[in-house]
């Protein structure tokens, strides 16, 4: 059983992974200083509320999946926030066991391409493997299976599909070379607080292996974890109820403005 968190009772472990994440940063700092190319943007007036991923998001390297670089996936199943915004590709994970219908619904107006949660955990075995080859016919380029998923259920998803399938760590304590053996060809590390710690211990022993990971709230957490050895990153996004806030407190603003004008309702 690999154990990647207790790097610091390894001293030349240690030092080797601070040299990569010193290298990576390195690189980083390089991609930041090139001249900025001038993107022509078209929008409309009707899409100009869209979610937009945090700009860190772009300095990382991206996964090439079927021809198609992926740097940004946006963690949700709502349809109306799929709908609205400019990541490069949805993470569509959710905590309930995985339905056919529920891939269907994603997939039929998503304008990007979608990587699915398929089961792992409570679902399991021939069900799970199913799953995901209905997921791969509705046209996800990407199957995402749990953290507690079992070696025989990645077996039996890679006999069935050609997409990539990609495993979940939540903790520095699974065997990522026994995952890898039986089939997952992307990484998704969502670690909490842990992540970039986890990151850095994976890109150590598996250099090549694709990195999806958190990239936490803010622009600098994001770029921790790409110099930590993230290729691509997921974001949350707001909720919601927070989306609404905003859009009723500027109605609010709105109306009291206009009767301030005009001292007439409207």
């Amino acid at each position: 059983m690999e154990n990647l968190q207790n790097l610091d009772h390894f001293p030349e472990a240690a030092a080797s992974v601070q040299a990569s994440a010193a290298t990576a940063a390195s690189q980083l700092s390089a991609r930041q200083t090139k001249p900025q190319k001038k993107v022509p943007e078209i929008t409309t007036g009707l899409r100009a509320d869209v979610i937009r991923i945090p700009g860190a998001i772009y300095d990382c390297s991206g996964i090439r999946i079927h021809g198609r670089r992926v740097k940004s996936l946006i963690f949700t199943t709502d349809i109306s926030i799929i709908l609205n915004n400019n990541a490069d590709a949805v993470l569509a994970v959710y905590p309930f066991t995985p339905h056919p219908a529920i891939v269907q619904a994603i997939t039929s107006v998503a304008p990007m391409p979608v990587l699915a949660g398929v089961g792992g955990g409570t679902t399991q075995g021939s069900r799970c493997a199913q799953i995901a080859m209905l997921a791969e016919a509705q046209g996800c380029i990407g199957v995402v299976v749990n953290a507690p998923t079992p070696l025989t259920s990645i077996r039996m998803i890679r006999d069935v599909v050609d997409c990539p399938i990609v495993g979940t760590i939540v903790s520095g304590y699974q065997n990522i070379t026994s995952r890898i053996e039986a089939g997952i060809n992307i990484l998704n590390v969502s670690g909490g607080k842990e992540t970039s710690r986890i990151v850095r211990a994976i890109r150590k022993g598996h250099p090549d292996i694709p990195i999806i990971a958190t990239g936490g709230p803010t622009e600098d957490s994001i770029r921790e974890v790409i110099a930590a050895g993230a290729n691509a990153i997921t974001f949350t996004p707001p909720e919601n109820g927070v989306l609404f806030r905003s859009k009723m407190d500027k109605y609010r603003q709105t109306a009291e403005d206009q009767f301030e004008d005009d001292h007439k309702l409207i």
